[in-house]
């Protein structure tokens, strides 16, 4: 999360209303980095059930579960369908974003924990609902099988080789540098051109990939402006200095070839009047097309869910392939809950994670009282004693992000930010302006209090 989270606490920092946020997420990498060398197990917080819950996926919100349900006594047994875990964390965010050595370090605090992990098995596949109940002995189970199959652009060409799903694609090389590749080969971009079509984060990923695997030219095809992308500002700064090149307001109408792509014809487009989403919606300029020269094109517009296996398992979908899920993340079938992509759309890595507290707590509910009920997740918190004169960082600025020099970007997949050192993490958390302090007060709540000792060994 202090790598890949999109910072929306930062969004409602208070410091920002004077400055800058406080680089929460950066502190908290910093924080999160210094534990990796000291292996930690979970600490269980109820004793052993004799109580099974099987969980499918091994995503943020999978993992997430089946930590939470093994710290309250359950044995837990995670189905992931590929050879690694970490869902979308390992084979659709890049290395150079989220390296493996972390990732794996975060997984294997969970199986710590207790947490069984069976990886190639596909529910539809290698096993059904219904055997996880009757054959694994499972009391309840968790769905939290994420969205892994790109959506189609829907313009005639889309067939010819040289067109690759942006999910796929990074599907093939995360598996590969994340060392589960057996029977998969890097995709071949070696002075190619490549179109990605899309402005979200799968996009981005996609584009700064193929540039990594040695592609001439990568374009980023987007039918709205750069300030309506979905992707996070950052990633568009970043691909834009490693020199991927954005098309706005055109649309893919037609992909060439002959079997072969060679081509994707795109169509200019203007903005119209607001869409329900608060945005000018784009409409064609009838007759304003051009031919861009590829050799391929890389859909990314967005996810769905596979619900292939979903026939006479009684569980509901919506018309997006989402789950159907009541207040207590619970679907049309008993015992049967969900989390994650699955039930919100594609979303973030910490909406995952959240999610993951959340069905944790609604099954625990469920297996001890029988009873769907809307869950709660609350995070243990200190209090911290205010350890130094918030006065005198009043004009302390946000630090900042150190980067991999481009150079030694080419042909890498090494972590691009650096993250703080660690005077530098020190800095940043004192500009913090306590509001929990604020809110203790209004509570009424007496602040607590640092002794003397502790007060001198931070301000050393």
């Amino acid at each position: 999360c202090g790598r890949v989270c999109p910072a929306f606490c930062e969004q409602r920092c208070r410091r920002g209303e004077i400055d800058e946020a406080i680089s929460i997420r950066s502190v908290k990498r910093f924080m999160a980095d210094h534990e990796y060398t000291t292996p930690w197990t979970p600490p269980r917080t109820e004793r052993a059930k004799p109580l099974k819950v099987g969980v499918v996926g091994a995503g943020p919100g999978g993992l997430t579960a089946a930590l939470r349900l093994a710290q309250r006594g359950y044995q837990v047994t995670v189905f992931e369908k590929l050879p690694i875990p970490g869902g979308m964390m390992a084979v659709g965010i890049p290395e150079y974003r989220l390296p493996t050595d972390q990732l794996m370090a975060e997984v294997a605090h969970i199986e710590r924990a207790g947490v069984e992990l069976r990886y190639n098995q596909a529910l539809g596949r290698d096993f059904t609902l219904d055997e996880l109940f009757a054959r694994e002995g499972c009391h309840a189970v968790v769905l939290a099988i994420g969205a892994h199959r790109s959506r189609k652009l829907g313009v005639p060409g889309e067939e010819q080789a040289g067109v690759l799903p942006g999910t796929d694609f990074l599907r093939a090389v995360g598996l590969v540098n994340r060392g589960g590749g057996a029977g998969y080969t890097l995709p071949d971009m070696q002075g190619k051109r490549v179109a990605v079509v899309g402005g979200g984060n799968v996009a981005l990923d996609a584009a700064r990939t193929a540039w990594r695997l040695g592609a001439q030219e990568v374009h980023v095809i987007y039918r709205r402006t750069r300030a309506d992308m979905p992707a996070y500002a950052e990633e568009v700064a970043a691909a834009d200095q490693e020199g991927i090149q954005f098309h706005y307001l055109v649309n893919p109408v037609a992909i060439v070839g002959d079997g072969q792509v060679t081509g994707v014809v795109l169509q200019r487009q203007r903005l119209s009047e607001f869409d329900s989403g608060g945005r000018r919606r784009p409409v064609p300029i009838e007759g304003d097309t051009f031919t861009l020269p590829v050799d391929v094109v890389i859909p990314a517009i967005g996810q769905t869910t596979d619900t292939s296996w979903m026939q006479q398992a009684g569980i509901e979908a919506t018309r997006s392939s989402t789950f159907v899920v009541g207040p207590a993340y619970n679907t049309s079938r008993g015992g049967v809950f969900a989390c994650g992509d699955a039930v919100s759309g594609p979303a973030t890595v910490i909406e995952a994670v959240a999610q993951g507290n959340l069905v944790a707590v609604a099954v625990d509910h469920w297996l001890k009282t029988g009873a769907y009920e809307k869950p709660v997740y609350t995070t243990p918190r200190p209090d911290i004693a205010n350890l130094h004169n918030l006065d005198e960082y009043a004009d302390a600025r946000r630090p900042h992000m150190l980067e991999l020099a481009l150079a030694e970007r080419t042909a890498s997949f090494r972590e691009v930010e650096l993250g703080l050192d660690e005077h530098a993490a020190r800095e940043e958390a004192r500009r913090c302006l306590r509001c929990d302090l604020e809110w203790l007060d209004y509570m009424k709540i007496p602040r607590p209090v640092a002794d003397d000792a502790t007060r001198a060994a931070v301000t050393a």
